[in-house]
């Protein structure tokens, strides 16, 4: 008995003393916050080279894994050595997975970026002229409201100055200092991208040593926790790469697609800039819900500078091309990848897109996701043990609920 009464002041203590340590490490952190925040950057750009991997690796997973399987059943015809066929199907997943990484950089370098840039130089070149006749489209547009008209003239000039001075200034220096580092030689090229090429040595390890990471993490946590927690950890991890997998390599799939559509369509249509507008509604079609927005907006601008007309044609187009993905093509290769409600879609792009930028607002949707299941399993379960019902219907217009019986009171 005195054991046990000894046992307890010990755990008791022990929690105590926890309680204190997390406390005084929590004041520290706000405390010294700007400091610790210096820290975790400094060693961000120390590990960028294995981040980069890391992405990589997991972006062309689908890709290695499809090609060693078929790898191994080829082999697996002509050796019986398991040995033999792992080694090679492994190799050969691995130079599929380069040359796929390849094939899309250099398409991006060679074909894209030179032709954003020509477009970017051809609007500088016009674009005088685009601001002169959407002024006189303006001007006739508004011919029997004068009132309106002096309202409206103004503040376009003012922000079509600001914009010359924007592109005259900055995008375009910039724009030749970038192409002009791109295309000075292998050397620079290596020089600037550093961090990628080395992250691209980190994802051929990771490609090839997952399978003993993973068992090396499921060791850890079997060592750590009781058989039913730690099974329940992998359980949650599997969902975790399930919902990130499917919805982010779904995600690209449709915005390669969607981007792929609205260049032949836009081509046969004749639209002015058709690659560059192409490749922001393909990269804006990343970020679900406000993806289509973020890239219609600026694309209808520049259409609008050749031709008001054409631009209202766009704008239709767009409306019914992110119609056609939103209720077609985006479900077809999504489908429930995360069964995330639609409010909740919108909070979390809003939440984390504030928090991280532009990567936040990617990543939001399956990180929410996650989150959104394991709280609702949390409460399942509670309600489970309470013998209560777990259907939200059940709940409507409720009232309360009888303790002894469980009634459910409206």
């Amino acid at each position: 008995m005195k054991d046990f009464k000894f046992r307890t002041y010990v755990c008791w203590g022990v929690t105590a003393l926890a309680v204190i340590a997390l406390s005084i490490a929590f004041a520290f952190f706000l405390s010294r916050f700007e400091a610790v925040k210096g820290t975790i950057r400094l060693i961000v750009e120390i590990l960028m080279p294995v981040i980069y991997g890391a992405v990589l690796a997991y972006l062309l997973l689908p890709v290695y894994n499809r090609s060693r399987d078929i790898s191994a059943r080829t082999l697996n015809k002509v050796t019986r050595s398991r040995k033999t066929v792992l080694s090679f199907s492994r190799v050969l997943a691995t130079l599929v997975s380069l040359i796929f990484l390849f094939v899309i950089v250099a398409g991006l370098f060679s074909m894209i970026i030179p032709e954003i840039y020509t477009s970017i130089m051809g609007i500088q070149d016009n674009f005088g002229e685009n601001i002169n006749n959407v002024a006189l489209w303006l001007q006739k547009l508004f011919h029997d409201n004068p009132s309106f008209e002096k309202a409206v003239i103004p503040i376009y000039d003012k922000v079509a100055n600001q914009l010359q001075n924007w592109m005259t200034t900055d995008l375009v220096p910039n724009m030749s200092t970038l192409i002009g580092s791109l295309s000075s030689g292998l050397l620079s090229v290596v020089l600037v991208l550093k961090n990628l090429l080395i992250g691209v040595i980190v994802m051929v390890y990771l490609l090839n040593i997952k399978e003993r990471l993973s068992a090396q993490g499921k060791k850890i946590i079997y060592s750590i926790f009781s058989l039913k927690t730690a099974n329940q950890i992998i359980d949650e991890v599997r969902f975790v790469h399930r919902v990130f997998g499917g919805f982010i390599t779904g995600k690209l799939l449709d915005s390669l697609i969607i981007g792929i559509m609205c260049f032949v369509l836009l081509n046969a249509m004749k639209m002015p800039y058709v690659l560059l507008v192409s490749v922001i509604i393909g990269v804006t079609n990343v970020v679900p819900f406000f993806g289509p927005f973020i890239g219609a907006i600026p694309s209808a601008f520049l259409i609008l500078l050749v031709s008001p007309v054409k631009c209202l044609y766009f704008l239709i187009f767009i409306l019914l091309l992110q119609q056609f993905d939103g209720n077609i093509l985006g479900p077809k290769i999504l489908g429930e990848s995360t069964g995330l409600p639609s409010f909740w879609v919108l909070f979390s792009i809003l939440l984390f897109g504030g928090l991280f930028g532009f990567v936040g607002m990617i990543i939001a949707v399956p990180t929410f996701a996650v989150i959104y299941s394991v709280i609702t399993r949390l409460v399942n379960r509670s309600l489970s043990k309470k013998r209560l019902s777990l259907e939200t219907e059940d709940y409507l217009n409720l009232d309360r609920i009888e303790e002894e019986k469980k009634t459910y009171m409206r």
